[in-house]
């Protein structure tokens, strides 16, 4: 046999091995995807694991000893196997151990039993169920679960609302091939389907006022504010009317106009009445800061992290959103709400620091710095508000200073109130929904130094430290005769940063405090309950 037809197969032999071998890689491969993409889609569960004590190991709820009994001890022993101990947070996900459910995720909720810490403020067993139902849907999410069912961990509304807002993402503008699932939520095994309903109302509350808040400044302009208002509102039997330009001056709120003019942007107040008892009965006001962008006017605020400020329209959004799920909740109680809707942009018609503008109460505000526009935003329309409709509780909000997040971070929205009672139920209220409230002073000390001026009679900024204090004793000038609250969201209503609470995704707005004002609602509208 010639060399040539030695050497032609050899290569021959060669290139068939090759061939084969990337054959054999390529089924490999191939399997490799198919048994990833098998566990996609299809319905997931999720099911809650105490964790282990001194006496006993880690042991599944009462849903989840019915799935193990199902399973003939399978998934205890997938447990032991892997070593899962129920710390809260923690769990595993087992695809293809249940007919029913293609993917089972065990999560930890922490320790059995616990209830509300005092020294919290927080009624942990009720935050832990959202923590472990958070985790396990956006587990089961990533995975593309068309469906996911949650085991109620002993609080059903707690484990819709974790499991609510940890699947919430804002994708709007992002191409629809990019776009994660949203998987539909379903109560497993319980019967309380009351609850189950409350918390995906209230969760649904807070994802609507995220999706405002994070929406960008070009799309969520004031009129498309106004627009989400009508929309959303309207249909749940809630009065929305749209004032312009034209009733806005009118009404004389000029302080709203000072920061108003600087934009092109048209401004808007939407007045926002639901009535759920005798229409005799006085309502409560809320009155939500509304700067669909706040550039800081005059006073720009740096380049750097100013896109955030889209999120300034927060105090607004959460009112608008509470309002909806009070609406559907059907709460026996009368709101009104004044949302001032602009935003707060340099330009030759942009008001200088310095000027002074007469308020509908007659007192006049000197405008001395506009990065702080929120008080000035709020002011004639909180004044305006209470003139109208002689309400029984003023409640404002917005993200008006970041002295309170230099104060508490995250970890609280910064309330100031004349009123203990009122103190007392929005503290309840931030202790149920594990989003807290912490009460600063608001002492002669500081209106002091807003009011003590020779040339005019309030500042919207004060002389010192402690900027959100000097923001509060301003608006609290305005309000002469009824119990009220101040709720500024600097810290807690923008983006998710520090301290991430694991059901909010990072790096989006929170929505904050939505689900501690329907909270704060339904415990005055429902005082027995």
């Amino acid at each position: 046999m010639s060399s040539r037809l030695l050497m032609a197969r050899s290569v021959v032999k060669s290139v068939s091995h090759d061939l084969i071998g990337r054959l054999v890689l390529n089924q490999r491969h191939l399997a490799s995807i198919a048994c990833a993409d098998a566990h996609k889609g299809g319905k997931g569960l999720v099911l809650g694991l105490y964790e282990k004590e001194a006496d006993r190991g880690p042991r599944l709820t009462p849903a989840g000893e019915k799935i193990d009994d199902r399973l003939n001890g399978k998934l205890n022993e997938l447990i032991c196997e892997t070593k899962i101990s129920g710390r809260l947070g923690r769990g595993k996900v087992f695809n293809n151990i249940d007919e029913e459910f293609q993917s089972v995720c065990v999560v930890g909720v922490g320790i059995e039993g616990i209830g509300f810490n005092e020294l919290e403020m927080l009624d942990e067993g009720m935050e832990n169920v959202r923590v472990a139902a958070g985790v396990g849907a956006r587990s089961l999410q990533e995975i593309e679960c068309i469906e996911v069912h949650v085991d109620n961990m002993d609080y059903p509304e707690q484990a819709a609302e974790g499991a609510t807002l940890a699947i919430w993402r804002f994708e709007e503008n992002l191409s629809k091939k990019l776009r994660s699932i949203q998987p539909k939520l379903e109560l497993f095994d319980s019967p309380d389907t009351d609850s189950w309903t409350r918390g995906l109302f209230k969760a649904e509350a807070q994802n609507l006022s995220r999706r405002i808040s994070e929406a960008p400044a070009n799309c969520m302009t004031p009129t498309a504010v106004a627009q989400v208002g009508v929309d959303m509102l309207c249909p749940c039997g809630i009065t929305v009317e749209v004032r312009t330009m034209e009733w806005i001056e009118q009404q004389r709120l000029h302080s709203f106009l000072m920061v108003a003019k600087g934009s092109c942007e048209p401004p808007v107040v939407l007045e926002l009445a639901y009535c759920g008892t005798s229409p005799e009965d006085k309502p409560i006001l809320l009155v939500g800061q509304g700067l669909t962008f706040n550039s800081g006017g005059i006073n720009l605020r740096p380049c750097k992290g100013m896109a955030e400020f889209r999120g300034d329209v927060n105090g607004a959004a959460s009112i608008l959103a509470a309002m909806r799920a009070a609406a559907g909740l059907s709460l026996p109680i009368n709101i009104t709400a004044i949302l001032p809707l602009c935003e707060n942009m340099p330009s030759g018609m942009a008001v200088k620091p310095g000027d002074v503008v007469t308020l509908l109460n007659a007192k006049t505000m000197a405008i001395r710095n506009m990065d702080r526009a929120g008080v000035v935003v709020i002011a004639d329309p909180m004044i305006y508000g209470q003139q109208t409709y002689k309400p029984r509780l003023v409640v404002d909000i917005g993200s008006m200073c970041k002295g309170i997040k230099k104060a508490v971070g995250g970890g609280a929205t910064g309330i100031w109130s004349n009123s203990h009672f009122v103190w007392k139920q929005f503290q309840k209220a931030g202790s149920l929904t594990g989003d807290r409230l912490w009460r600063f002073p608001l002492w002669d000390f500081y209106k002091r130094r807003v009011a003590n001026h020779r040339s005019f009679d309030l500042s919207n900024d004060g002389d010192g430290l402690a900027s959100s204090c000097l923001a509060a004793a301003v608006l609290h000038e305005l309000v002469p005769c009824s119990d009220w609250a101040h709720l500024d969201t600097f810290g807690t209503g923008l983006m998710s940063t520090y301290g991430l609470i694991p059901y909010l995704r990072a790096g989006q707005m929170t929505g904050r405090p939505t689900r501690t004002l329907v909270q704060f609602l339904y415990q005055l509208a429902c005082p027995g309950e």
